[in-house]
Parts: C-alpha cells; structure tokens; sequence
C-alpha cells in the first residue's frame, strides 16, 4: 500500500464523516426547536461545506478550490448575519420621545411574522405623544409654569398656553 492510496482513504474517510454531520446538521435545521438552534445550525453547514471543499482542494491537488472556499466562507458569513438580524430578538433598549425617557422595554423578536412596520411605529409614538401633552396640558392652567426635564437633565421651565 503506496503513501498516495492511504492519503486518498484517508481523504474519502474525512469526507464521508463531513457528509454524516452535515446530515445532522441538516435535521437540526429543519427540527431545531428555537430559531437560535437552526441559525447555528446554517452556520456549521456552511463551515463544513468550506472544510470540504478545502479536503477536496487537497486530494485532487487543485488549488483554485481554495479560492472557491473563500469566496464560500464570505457568502456564509454574510448569510448568517442577516438570519441573525432578521430573526433573532435585539436587546433591551430605552425608547426615547422628544428627550423624555420611557421605561425600559425589550423590543420583540423580529421575525418574519413579526417586523414591525416603520409607519406603524410612527403612528405609535405620535399617539403616544399626544396623549403624554394632553395629560400635562389637562392638569396645568393657562399662564402656569411646567417644570420638565430636558434630555441633557437639566430643569427648565414652560409656560403653558392654550389657543
């Protein structure tokens, strides 16, 4: 048994244990239970297809499938940051209105079923403003003064009218 021959088993052997996680990862994708699990599980699809095309690269001594792995690895990596922006949920973070602070909130995930649209989320924070200044405006009489924070915290003061 000449070196050459083992190296080719030893290839074919690597390869078809590729082909059996990559098999595995494949159900995980389809059953995986949370979007996390299937959104890892196309990234270790992608990473064992580059380290095929890499084993291949080696056995038949070809050596522009190594760019072809590349240019892969750049298409995977792009593809799993947009699954990851698209469907994953963000973190928390402070909804801001015309510098007052809301409660902290933790946005929803953003799944296809659930991306909010931006004309909606307008309309959500024009109301929510009016009746934040409907409620003030509600409690104040004509000439008097309203304390209100600024964004930067600062006190000032307004004198509210009514038209």
């Amino acid at each position: 048994m000449s070196v050459e021959y083992a190296y080719h088993l030893l290839f074919m052997g690597v390869l078809i244990w590729f082909a059996a996680l990559l098999a595995a990862c494949l159900v995980r994708t389809v059953i995986g239970p949370r979007i996390t699990d299937r959104v890892l599980s196309v990234n270790m699809i992608g990473t064992m297809v580059i380290s095929c095309i890499v084993v291949l690269s080696v056995m038949l001594k070809e050596s522009y499938l190594v760019d072809v792995a590349l240019i892969y690895a750049m298409i995977s990596f792009i593809s799993v940051l947009i699954l990851a922006s698209v469907y994953l949920p963000s973190r928390k973070v402070r909804g801001r209105i015309r510098g007052s602070v809301e409660e902290e909130t933790e946005t929803e995930p953003r799944g296809a079923e659930q991306i909010r649209v931006p004309e909606r989320e307008k309309e959500e924070r024009e109301t929510a403003k009016a009746e934040k200044t409907g409620a003030q405006r509600a409690e104040t009489k004509p000439g008097q003064s309203v304390k209100k924070r600024s964004s930067k915290g600062k006190k000032r003061e307004k004198i509210v009218s009514r038209e």
